[in-house]
Formats: structure tokens, C-alpha cells, sequence
């Protein structure tokens, strides 16, 4: 009989939960009775609840994020009217702050706020012996990474063969970057690297060869990040994935000499660059030298061939649309694979909350709390905002369009990419579920009729892109007939190779 369940309802399918699989390995003499089971935010809720109260369960303990809570409330809900019951505790970043006015904390039985490798199996032994704490939070103590034990023999076979393993080098981060919770964070704490070397050639042994590194700052101490890129250099083959982020004002050349030695679609860096204006930065508590920072990705994008994911976001406070314009031009320049825009988002706990009243940040209420508007940027413009960071992502950054994108770019990124933004809108009053096909017609009319470019040159472009794309048949905005071209087959690198014959942003 499982009397445990650790559960928690992942994006999608591909994602595992990291968080859980620490809660599982940490469960000491209650882990026979233990089992972990995850769901998607796509399965219904009365579903999941009736595969939970399957298991006959006396404690049910659910992983609450960002994406997920509305679904994991009415997951809540349904267990508590059927089976009041079972003991439900809840955790994760979603319900670690703010969470008093929470409907899911007023139906869960207990909350653990923070980390709780060791807190959730203390807590279900105390309940298991009928000892139930008085108090509904249970404040975990300070976890030491040396005292427990590390996660990875539980991810399955059919985990290693389907999804992305998720690990971690250390825990926290030295900078106090406002719009993130690891600015709550008081410094970096390290896992023995010699025991997270073994974990690491374990999981290799067993066929996992898609790592993400969930380190904030994996390239802070370069003695580590050496070890661990040269341990991986050694076990190189052409599945092998790699994703780290990295501070992007910090590359010392002996980081560079190791990153040199990977081949294309092996390494891919996330280099979270979010604004290039220096008053922002500081309004923000970000500490960045962008001298360096532009210095580094120039040579990362001219002298590696790692796959460059940068992150801007749109809605700092003070910054403008003028502001972000530039520096979204400045990055476009530096040749990046990907430049993820994101929306600035108000996460609980953040203490970007203090800036609300002087630059009038006004939030969505409900997740993912997106923000809706600022003294500098009215709603109409961050939605128009934020139709353009749809259509970057649907054309820029899926790298089906490495030829047709510098055309569109040229000498203007963000005016021209949001003029073609502004029409997209308006012709189809849609920015997802646009079949690939319709779109490649739109962007044809766009490019012509709106960014005014040479109609041949145009065709040129779009039809290279076309043939490269699996589409079977004849473009329809062409009247010749194309050569067909078979689909690749699918792998973790597949939005990486799209970028590899072409840098997108480059064209």
C-alpha cells in the first residue's frame, strides 16, 4: 500500500519535477510506503483526482508552481469533498509566500513553505504516528546539501528515454536581481562535486543524455564549471545536450578554452540578460558590466558553437518602449540564436513589489501575473508588447526562418519587427494556432507590402526557408513547384539544429 503520494502537474510531459524526486530520496524508512506520480496541467482535473484516490492514500503531498495552481486547487478541492480524509501538503514556490489569502491553502491541511527535502518526511511520520502538528505552516529548518541524499536514481528508464533530466550543482545565488525569488536567497551553496560527478556518470551509464542545469550561476566558481564541462568533454557523442546558465559578464579564458571543445548541438547557454540600460539595472538591483556582457556573447556567437538563448524582459519599471527598443536592437546586433522577450511578471515573495507605487505597476491578478501596465508604458502598448514577443518567438526564435529574418530585421529590428507584429494582429487577430503554411503565406504579403522589401529577394528568402520546413507540396504564395524535403527525425536538439546551417537573428 502506497500511504504516500508526492505528485505535481508538470507543463508538459517532457518536463520532470526535480523538487519531488529530493522529497522522494529523503523519505529515509517511509519510502517503500512512497510513490511518486506526475501529471499534466493538460489532463483534467477530475481525472487526476481519480487517479490519486486510487492509490488509497493517507497523505497526499502536491508541487505548486506558477503553471499549475489553478489545476492543483480543483485537484485539491475534489479529493477534500470525496475523501476529507486524506492528509493533503502542499509546497513549492507558488505557496511558499503570500499564500494566506490562497483558496488552495485554506483546503490543504498543511503547507511547507521553502525548502523541504527533509521537512515533508518528518511531517508525514509525525502524521502517520497520529501526532498531528497544531500548525497548519511547517517552517522547515536550514537544509544542509552535505547531509542529504541527492535525487537522480530516481528518475526512471522511461525519464532518461523521454524527458529532460533536470540536476543541479548548487543551490542560490549571489545576485539580488529583483524580478527573481533567488534574490531571496543569501548566498550560493555547492554539492560536493565529486558526489555530483558520480550522480552525473550514473545517470550517463543509465542513457541520459539531455542534462538542464538548473543552477542560477553556473559559471560563478570557474574551478567547478571546468570540472564539470571537462567531465562531460570526455563522454561526448552526438546525443549528448547540455544546457547551462550563465552570468553573462563572466567568461575567463579558461572557460572559453574548455567551451571551445564542444561541437554544434552539444552545448546550449541561457544568458539572462533581461535590460541593457544601466538605470534600470540599478533601479532593479541587477549588478551587470554590459561592456563585458556584449564582449561574451560576441565571442560566444563568433567562436563556439553553442546554441545562445538570451533573455530580455519587457515591463521593467522605468523602462520604456523607446528604452527596451534599444536595447533589443543592441542584442539583435550581438547575433544571439534565440532572444527570449519575456513579460515581467510580479512572482510572489519578489521584491520588485516595492517599485509598484513609484512607476504605477499594475499587475494581472491571477497567474501568471503579468504585467499589465506602468507610468511608461499604457496596456494597449505592453499588448502590443506582448503580441510581439509571441510572433519572435513563432518566427525568430523556432529557426524555421534563418534566411527570411535578416531581410525583415535590416538596419531596424524592433521597429520592423513591430510594424510586421501590428499587421500580423490585425490580419488574423490571432498570435497562436497559425499553421505554418498560412504563415509562411502571411510573412510573404508582410514582407512586400508592409516592410516594403524586393519582391524577388523576398520569394528567394521564403522559399529557401519553405524547403527546409517538411511542408510537403508547393508554397501556395509561389507559382512554381518545390522540391519536397523529408522531416528530421525528432530529438531535444531539434529547435537548436534549426538554428545551425543559419543564425536566425543574423539572417
Amino acid at each position: 500500500m502506497n500511504k504516500i503520494i508526492l505528485t505535481t502537474l508538470n507543463a508538459r510531459y517532457i518536463h520532470s519535477s526535480l523538487g519531488l524526486r529530493y522529497l522522494h530520496a529523503n523519505m529515509a524508512e517511509l519510502q517503500q510506503q512512497t510513490r511518486l506520480i506526475e501529471f499534466n496541467i493538460s489532463t483534467r482535473a477530475i481525472d487526476i483526482a481519480e487517479s490519486l484516490l486510487a492509490q488509497n492514500a493517507a497523505i497526499i503531498g502536491f508541487g505548486v508552481y506558477i503553471w499549475n495552481i489553478h489545476q492543483t486547487t480543483e485537484v485539491i478541492q475534489l479529493i477534500k469533498r470525496i475523501s476529507p480524509e486524506i492528509t493533503i501538503i502542499i509546497g513549492g514556490p507558488e505557496v511558499s509566500y503570500e499564500y494566506e489569502q490562497e483558496l488552495i491553502f485554506t483546503e490543504a491541511d498543511y503547507l511547507i513553505p521553502g525548502q523541504a527535502d527533509t521537512a515533508f518526511s518528518n511531517l508525514c511520520r509525525e502524521i502517520l504516528l497520529q501526532r498531528n502538528p497544531l500548525q497548519k505552516v511547517i517552517n522547515p529548518a536550514p537544509v544542509n546539501l552535505s547531509e542529504i541524499k541527492l535525487p537522480y536514481e530516481y528518475y526512471t528508464d522511461e525519464d532518461i528515454a523521454h524527458r529532460i533530466i533536470y540536476v543541479e550543482a548548487s543551490r542560490g545565488c549571489p545576485f539580488k536581481c529583483e524580478f527573481c525569488l533567488s534574490a531571496l536567497d543569501k548566498k550560493v551553496f555547492p554539492i560536493e562535486l565529486e558526489r555530483f560527478l558520480d550522480a552525473m556518470r550514473m545517470l550517463y551509464d543509465r542513457g541520459a543524455r539531455h542534462f538542464k542545469f538548473v543552477d542560477r550561476t553556473f559559471n560563478l566558481k570557474l574551478s567547478t564549471s571546468l570540472k564539470i564541462m571537462s567531465f562531460f568533454k570526455d563522454k561526448l557523442n552526438d546525443e549528448l545536450f547540455l544546457h547551462f546558465e550563465l552570468i553573462p559578464d563572466h567568461l575567463p579564458e579558461q572557460l572559453k578554452t574548455v567551451i571551445n571543445q564542444f561541437p554544434e548541438n552539444c552545448l546550449q547557454f541561457e544568458i539572462g540578460i533581461q535590460s541593457l540600460d544601466q538605470k534600470v539595472q540599478k533601479r532593479i538591483s541587477r549588478r551587470q558590466d554590459n561592456i563585458k556582457t556584449e564582449e561574451n556573447i560576441l565571442w560566444l556567437t563568433q567562436h563556439s558553437h553553442a546554441h545562445i538563448h538570451a533573455d530580455l524582459i519587457i515591463g521593467l519599471p522605468g523602462e520604456d518602449i523607446t528604452l527596451f527598443a534599444k536595447g533589443f536592437d543592441q542584442l539583435v546586433k550581438l547575433n544571439p540564436h534565440e532572444i527570449q522577450v519575456g513579460i515581467l511578471k510580479r512572482l510572489k515573495g519578489t521584491p520588485v513589489i516595492r517599485h509598484t507605487d513609484d512607476w504605477d505597476m499594475r499587475y494581472n491578478p491571477n497567474p501568471p501575473y503579468n504585467i499589465l501596465s506602468t507610468s511608461v508604458i499604457d496596456f494597449m502598448t505592453m499588448q502590443r508588447l506582448t503580441r510581439f514577443s509571441r510572433y519572435w518567438d513563432l518566427i525568430a526564435n523556432s529557426g524555421r526562418f534563418t534566411h527570411t529574418l535578416g531581410l525583415i530585421l535590416a538596419e531596424q529590428p524592433f521597429e520592423n519587427f513591430m510594424l510586421l507584429s501590428d499587421w500580423l494582429y490585425k490580419k488574423t487577430d490571432q498570435t497562436h494556432r497559425i499553421a505554418l503554411e498560412k504563415l509562411f503565406s502571411l510573412l510573404h504579403q508582410a514582407i512586400i507590402d508592409v516592410l516594403k522589401r524586393d519582391r524577388k529577394q523576398s520569394e528567394e528568402c521564403l522559399l529557401l526557408d519553405f524547403q527546409r520546413s517538411g511542408i510537403k507540396g508547393r508554397p501556395r504564395f509561389m507559382v512554381q513547384s518545390q522540391p519536397k524535403d523529408t522531416c528530421k527525425k525528432q530529438s531535444h536538439q531539434k529547435r537548436q539544429q534549426q538554428h545551425s546551417s543559419n543564425n536566425p537573428i543574423a539572417g
